[in-house]
Parts: C-alpha cells; sequence; structure tokens
C-alpha cells in the first residue's frame, strides 16, 4: 500500500469495505448457498462478548487457564439443551468446525494406513472425508462405496458386500451435497458386523434432524454424528459432536485437546446455546418449512424450464436442490450471472462430473435455510424460480433482474423462529 495513504484512510477503507459487504448480503441479496445461514440478533448479541477475548484449554471443570468459571458452567449448559434434541447426553461442542469434528473422530478410529469406506462423491461425500482432504492427512485409505444411480444415493447392496471385502475401520454417511437420507441402518449393520464404527456427517442437516424433519442418525445405528452448528442449525459458526458409543466419545474427547486445537472460540457457545433454545421452541415448523420450500423452489424451477435432479423421487427432502445447468452455459457460468444479479448460489459438480471438473462442473446447488429463515414462502419460491429463468432462460437484462432481487429483499429483514425480548433475560437461561 502506498506510504502516502493514512492510517484513517486504510481504517476507513476497512470499514467500509465491512458496511459494504453487510449491507450487500444482509439486505440486498438473495442468499441460496446451501451450507449458510443467519444468527438472530440475540444470539449475535450472546455471541460478541468478552469470552472472545478468552481461553479454555481442556474439559469443563478440568481446564489448563484459570477464569473459565462461567464458560465451564455455560458449556455443560448448552450440552444439556442439546442432549434432547439430539437423543443422547454424549455431546462434544469444543471443535470449531464440521471438518475439524470429522477429524477429531476419524484420528482416534483408524490409524495411518487403515481404510475407511465413504459415500461416492455422487452422494455426497465431503471432501474432508476423501484422500484429498483430512481422511488424506490422516493417512487413512478412503474406498468408495458404489452408487446407485437411480436412486441418487449409495447402492445399499454393493456396499455391504464392499465394507465385508474391505473390512475398513469406519464408514462415513452423510456429507455436503445430498438429497435424500442415507441408508443408515443398513449401512450401520455392515459395519458393525466387522467390527467397524459408523459415522455420520450431519453438517447440512443437523436442524432438520432436531427438528425432526430428518431421521436421526444416532437412532439408526450411528456410532458418532458430526456436525456443523451454522446451516440449517442457523447459530455460530463451529462444529460438534454426538455419540452413542460412550468408549467412543471418552477417546474423542481426550484427544481434541491438544491434537487438533487448543482453544475453542468461546464466544459461540452462548450463542449456541441461544439457538439451542430457539430450535427447541421453533426447530420444528421451520425445519419443515425448510423442507417445503426446497421442493416448492424443486417444482417452480422446473417449471421453468430447468433441469432439476431427482424429480423421480419427489426433487428432495432435504434443504437442497440440485439443478444441471449445462444448457444455460456450465456452473461456473451460471453462479457468476447469477451473483452478478444479487442471486447467490454455488456451482457443484453432479453424479456424471468426473472430479477434474470442480472448476466448472455441470451444475449448481441452492440451499433455502437461510431465506427461510428471513421469512419467504411458498409464493417466494415462485419468484426466485421466476427471477432465475428471467435470467438464464429468457435473456432479461442482468441489472432489471438485480433490481427486482433487491425489492423482494426490501419485504424481508427480519428474522424468524427466533427468541425476541429482554437480552439479559434470556442471556440468564444459558449463564
Amino acid at each position: 500500500m502506498p506510504e502516502a495513504v493514512t492510517p484513517e484512510e486504510i481504517l476507513g477503507k476497512v470499514l467500509g469495505l465491512t458496511r459494504a459487504h453487510n449491507k450487500w448480503r444482509l439486505l440486498e441479496t438473495i442468499n441460496l448457498i446451501a451450507s449458510e445461514n443467519v444468527m438472530s440478533p440475540l444470539a449475535l448479541k450472546a455471541y460478541m462478548s468478552d469470552f472472545m477475548h478468552r481461553y479454555a484449554e481442556g474439559k469443563p471443570f478440568k481446564r489448563y487457564y484459570q477464569g473459565t468459571r462461567y464458560i465451564d458452567e455455560l458449556e455443560v449448559l448448552t450440552a444439556e439443551i442439546l442432549s434432547p434434541m439430539l437423543s443422547t447426553d454424549l455431546i462434544e461442542l469444543r471443535p470449531i468446525s464440521g471438518t475439524i469434528a470429522n477429524a477429531a473422530v476419524f484420528r482416534v478410529l483408524a490409524e495411518p494406513g487403515d481404510s475407511a469406506v465413504i459415500a461416492p462423491v455422487q452422494a455426497g461425500a465431503h471432501v474432508s472425508h476423501t484422500k484429498f482432504g483430512t481422511l488424506g492427512a490422516l493417512g487413512i485409505k478412503h474406498v468408495e462405496m458404489p452408487y446407485d444411480a437411480e436412486n441418487m444415493n449409495v447402492d445399499v447392496d454393493g456396499a455391504i458386500k464392499l465394507i465385508e471385502e474391505v473390512k475398513p475401520k469406519f464408514a462415513v454417511l452423510g456429507g455436503s451435497v445430498y438429497l435424500f437420507p442415507h441408508p443408515v441402518r443398513e449401512i450401520a449393520d455392515a459395519i458393525h458386523s466387522i467390527g467397524g464404527k459408523l459415522v455420520y456427517d450431519a453438517a447440512h442437516v443437523l436442524g432438520l434432524i432436531v427438528g425432526g424433519a430428518w431421521r436421526n442418525p444416532l437412532e439408526h445405528g450411528a456410532d458418532a454424528m458430526t456436525a456443523s452448528t451454522h446451516k440449517t442449525f442457523p447459530g455460530p459458526q463451529g462444529g460438534l459432536i454426538a455419540f452413542t458409543d460412550k468408549n467412543l466419545y471418552k477417546k474423542v474427547s481426550k484427544t481434541i485437546f491438544p491434537w487438533f486445537l487448543s482453544n475453542h472460540h468461546l464466544h459461540r457457545i452462548p450463542a449456541l446455546a441461544v439457538t439451542a433454545l430457539e430450535m427447541r421452541q421453533y426447530g420444528e415448523k421451520y425445519a419443515r418449512d425448510i423442507v417445503s420450500n426446497a421442493r416448492k423452489l424443486a417444482e417452480s424451477l422446473a417449471a421453468e424450464g430447468f433441469r432439476v435432479l431427482g424429480e423421480n423421487l419427489g426433487y428432495t427432502r432435504s434443504h437442497q436442490v440440485l439443478v444441471d445447468v449445462r444448457r444455460q452455459g456450465g456452473g461456473a457460468r451460471v453462479a457468476k450471472l447469477l451473483e452478478d444479479a444479487n442471486i447467490i448460489v454455488n456451482k457443484n459438480l453432479l453424479p456424471w462430473d468426473p472430479p477434474e471438473a470442480v472448476k466448472d462442473p455441470s451444475g449448481i446447488r441452492i440451499g433455502v435455510q437461510e431465506v427461510t429463515r428471513w421469512g419467504m414462502g411458498p409464493s417466494e419460491m415462485e419468484e426466485i424460480a421466476r427471477l432465475m429463468a428471467d435470467l438464464l432462460i429468457r435473456g432479461a437484462d442482468i441489472s432489471h433482474v438485480k433490481q427486482r432481487v433487491i425489492e423482494l429483499r426490501k419485504e424481508f429483514t427480519r428474522v424468524h423462529y427466533a427468541l425476541e425480548g429482554n437480552v439479559e433475560t434470556i442471556l440468564d437461561l444459558v449463564s
């Protein structure tokens, strides 16, 4: 940066960029990124606390630093709030992301050189499940289960046969791109029969599980469920792990610190507690509305002329919609055009794409959990589909579509499914 630029000018630039981002993303765009959401104002106020300055290495009431008396109570209380929603009291809140949660569990379950079977990429495996991500970093071999293209899911019979042949230390289901529930019970039975464990990555569907719109994998045989706390579960960015296997819980808890993190970003915890209370009160309706909106958007996009995946299966049972946009120029082009019109999606590989197509895949991935939290419903799903079709199929001017997006967002500026009222009163519940 030129020496002539003053500190005041630099500060102005920093604050200006921050304000511009907030205005754009919170007030002017339709955000359809499937891995994002917004906290309630109350959770955000709980997030902005002195906890963000502090450390608490180790487990509650067994820390390596002093000064943790309140975070110890908060961490235990937050787990207690979540426990009935997750059907277990074996909960780890310290992972600071879903990927860190995966790493902690994977490392305990296998040594370098061991094998793990994972859902195929086409069935939603996250990069952390693969040799290109966390498994590779840990030296664990990844073996993909076969894919059932007709049902857009794991091929159950083929997966069972593979597990019997490979005898992996663990199997992984769940992930980042999936429309329909994976066969948890069948894979759990198969992996348990050879002495292995089942890990379910619920990063995307934690809120749907809590709200009863997606089956809880822990109730169908999974030994551990990793998750993010900021997708369909609309809390602060972070991770958690829930267990049915007490021995595995103890082993993972002993290794999260110091293997994978030191401090665990303490200001997440009160915000997570507030969000958990919101989900306890409103989660069932929120989850139901998310799934309903996703299906409505898929149907509306199809009616507008897009090729939406999963038509023979009802399009989706999650918050996600997948669209083949090869006829519109491919995923990279479409994602950029939509961004220019203030509609935010991400390009995404579709089942037939080779891995090397990642920079310009066939499709886009859409998630409706954030627009649902802003209060949008079926009529808005139809309007979003119409806006996308006007731009990508009917060739409308980008600036015209962008202005319509901004006008639509003006009607949706309040976070729904959220606790309201006096902040101090609510914070008393989680301290």
